[in-house]
């Protein structure tokens, strides 16, 4: 179960983007804020089934597209196919692994500091008309690299 805060969070989240608050969509919403495993929709539905025994995948997955839509959320793909999710409400990126497909939270002080300027010089340099962004890149992980005897030397 969600926080206190993390449910207060959302609850907010929710309400300032004019979404009709049901507890499905807050219950999803605080379970994307609250856990940083990057969930595809079959860990959300077993993580939720305690819950909300009658919340079906497809409510699940329709929660996600509006919150994709309204950009609280954001789909990530880490190399086996499926689709994961992240909750966006801190600036950060993300690493993901070309090996086992693990997908990490990287954020230092003043990243997406300035991400309004990025976003306009983007717009000048390629013409379009820039709603948002994300950033993602790729290598082996800590594990990986045991794994396989790589060293980062």
């Amino acid at each position: 179960m969600a926080t206190k805060n993390v449910a207060d969070e959302t609850l907010k989240v929710l309400k300032d983007n004019k979404l009709r608050v049901t507890p499905q969509r807050h219950v999803i919403l605080s379970y994307l804020a609250s856990h940083h495993n990057h969930p595809s929709v079959d860990t959300i539905h077993a993580a939720l089934n305690k819950e909300l025994p009658n919340l079906g995948a497809s409510t699940i997955y329709n929660t996600l597209n509006t919150f994709v839509e309204r950009g609280l959320v954001i789909e990530l793909q880490n190399g086996d196919g499926s689709t994961h999710y992240d909750y966006f409400g801190t600036p950060h990126y993300h690493a993901i692994c070309t090996n086992c497909g693990k997908i990490v939270d990287v954020s230092y002080e003043g990243f997406g500091k300035d991400e309004k300027e990025f976003e306009k010089k983007t717009a000048e340099l390629s013409g379009y008309m820039i709603s948002g962004n994300h950033m993602e890149v790729y290598g082996l992980c800590p594990e990986c690299q045991i794994k396989l005897g790589i060293s980062r030397g």
